[in-house]
């Protein structure tokens, strides 16, 4: 077995260049022409945005709704099978589980998560 891939370390200058904010799910349902993506729709203070998350095999468009996330707000928008994606939802794999990231308790959406 092929030992997994560490990168390097970075500077403090590059972790800073990465915007992870807090965003509230208002809707998410399948992506029309993609087996593995879900397309969410959330609220990330005072904007709204859609971002195509590839967790649909781990999580119902009902389960999504109403929670709190973290995403990569500064991430170059990009069209991903016809859907405009604009950021990326944070998420964490255990095993065979893809869990996206929350906070401990709600927060407001758009915070800056430092």
């Amino acid at each position: 077995m092929t030992e997994p891939v560490v990168p390097g370390e970075i500077e403090i200058g590059d972790f800073a260049k990465v915007e992870l904010r807090t965003a509230r799910v208002l809707a998410a349902e399948p992506h029309p022409d993609a087996d593995k993506l879900l397309v969410l729709t959330l609220q990330a203070g005072t904007e709204q945005r859609t971002i195509c998350a590839g967790i649909r095999q781990w999580w119902t468009p009902e389960a999504l709704v109403g929670k709190d996330v973290v995403i990569v707000a500064n991430l170059k928008p990009r069209k991903l099978r016809g859907v405009m994606s604009q950021g990326m939802l944070l998420a964490v794999q255990d095993g065979d589980d893809v869990v996206p990231l929350t906070g401990m308790k709600p927060v407001a959406s758009g915070l800056r998560v430092s």
